[in-house]
């Protein structure tokens, strides 16, 4: 899947992105922030990640900015489903933090999930000191639930304290999987 918004590219990533995945989110306050992602995170970690990235059936791509000449990676986003629901994760390289990059790149992918996924809704989770995530997950029509979760974090290599949210596309009926709390947040 692909998605154009007014300052991104979204994309699949590809063999050839690893050098640039790997610049853009090697950074240890990235890290932090992830469920998934190892710290150090090497050259060849990229390189596993897009290769893994071909056998997914959801969206999950790279953020580029869209600039003059070649698009700039920046940030990576991406949807895991089961039955009705998905669940939304994404990181945003830190140049770029605070300049709204992550909230267009999810209102593009949640209005595919929207569109085009068997979904009834989407759910998000950040870590309690990650509280820009929560911004991000409000302005897009999320509401926090009541929960408060404990998630592994590779990088700290602890169970760290998540706020969870949902955004509800339809009635709710009887959906097998409102549970889903064993997903862990995209990380590359």
């Amino acid at each position: 899947m692909f998605a154009r918004t007014e300052r991104l590219l979204l994309r699949p990533g590809w063999e050839d992105d690893a050098a640039a995945l790997h610049e853009a989110i090697a950074h240890e306050a990235v890290a932090m922030k992830l469920s998934r992602l190892p710290w150090p995170y090497t050259l060849e970690d990229a390189q596993t990640f897009l290769a893994a990235q071909r056998q997914r059936e959801a969206p999950h791509m790279l953020i580029f900015a869209r600039t003059a000449g070649k698009p700039k990676l920046i940030g990576g986003i991406g949807l895991d489903t089961s039955g009705c629901t998905a669940e939304l994760g994404y990181w945003i390289s830190p140049p770029y933090w605070g300049l709204g990059f992550a909230t267009e790149a999810a209102r593009a992918v949640v209005d595919m999930a929207r569109e085009s996924l068997p979904c009834r809704k989407v759910v998000a989770r950040h870590f309690v000191d990650n509280p820009a995530s929560g911004n991000v997950l409000r302005k897009l029509g999320f509401q926090r639930s009541n929960r408060l979760i404990a998630r592994p974090c590779l990088a700290r290599g602890i169970d760290v304290p998540c706020l969870d949210y949902e955004l509800a596309f339809a009635e709710q009926g009887d959906c097998p999987d409102d549970n889903m709390d064993g997903r862990a947040l995209l990380a590359a």
